[in-house]
């Protein structure tokens, strides 16, 4: 932060957490930055709440995927996640909150993952056991939720299929790769349209392989790039922002309802840009058009 701090401010660049960076870490930076500034301002998001943090940014990324993912599934398909079954990749923050946001909408959540392994758990994921496992900085394997959940099954990675991840190989309706990058192959997207899946959403950062996200369109599974179905965490990060700047604190309800709504407004607009660019269903292309048009936009306003 010593040598960070003159590059960055509330109006000029805001860092976030990431993997292995969560609320204490930011908590510490901040609390240097405003060591050496003498300013309380929102230049660091995911602070812990009594430093000026979000109520509901932990969960926020995840909540967000799955908001995205019920507006694409009843816009395009005029479905719901409620008893559907869907399969979820990680154990972490986004992962966790991804599978407690399903869980809320009546899905069937079957698989998480770590490092090490994967579950898969047919009478649905217990939630309480795995942030039990995971959550406050432990780092406990997989493979106890299998020692204590008679009838789940515990998948060492050593034991994958060669190119593929076990997560994948569960029949689902919805798939949900909130890990990390790379952890959805071509093998994969190719099982997952053998089993049905009719939608991939990425909760992660780029976790699905190019190949694969052309196959997976090419075969009409929607496909929701990371870039727009996983904004939840950086929508409530300039909700944040806005809540330090005018010295308010908002309630979990409103933080909550605001991500709905954005998340359902970033479909809308992504969808609508896929239509108007010949490009139907391509979520991809939509995201990456709206986004240029977008920058290009502010660019011609700013006359740069």
């Amino acid at each position: 932060m010593r040598e960070l701090y003159p590059y960055i401010g509330s109006r000029v660049d805001v860092p976030a957490g990431d993997i292995g960076v969560g609320a204490r870490e930011i908590g510490y930076l901040f609390g240097e930055y405003k060591r050496i500034t003498h300013n309380y301002d929102g230049v660091l998001s995911g602070k812990p709440y009594t430093f000026g943090g979000s109520l509901m940014r932990p969960q926020a990324t995840g909540y967000g995927a799955v908001y995205f993912a019920r507006e694409m599934l009843k816009e395009e398909l005029q479905e719901s996640l409620e008893g559907k079954v869907c399969t979820v990749s990680g154990a972490g923050n986004v992962a966790i909150h991804t599978i407690e946001k399903l869980q809320q909408l009546g899905a069937l959540v079957v698989t998480c993952s770590d490092s090490d392994g994967a579950i898969y758990d047919p009478r649905g994921i217990d939630l309480l056991l795995v942030r039990e496992l995971k959550e406050d900085g432990k780092r406990i394997s997989l493979a106890e939720y299998a020692r204590r959940t008679p009838g789940s099954v515990y998948t060492p990675k050593s034991e994958y299929p060669i190119d593929e991840h076990a997560v994948w190989q569960i029949p689902c309706f919805a798939a949900f790769p909130c890990a990390t990058q790379n952890e959805l192959s071509v093998a994969d997207a190719a099982k997952l349209i053998e089993n049905g899946c009719v939608a991939v959403v990425e909760g992660a950062n780029m976790p699905t392989y190019p190949d694969a996200i052309e196959l997976l369109q090419r075969e009409g599974v929607l496909f929701a790039p990371g870039k727009a179905s996983n904004a939840g965490g950086v929508a409530v990060s300039e909700f944040e922002m806005s809540q330090n700047a005018s010295m308010e604190k908002w309630d979990f309800e409103k933080v909550d309802r605001k991500l709905d709504e954005l998340m359902r407004q970033i479909y809308k607009r992504i969808s609508l840009t896929a239509k108007e660019y010949g490009v139907e269903r391509n979520f991809v292309d939509g995201a990456n058009i709206a986004a240029f048009k977008r920058v290009a936009e502010a660019m011609i306003l700013e006359g740069v």
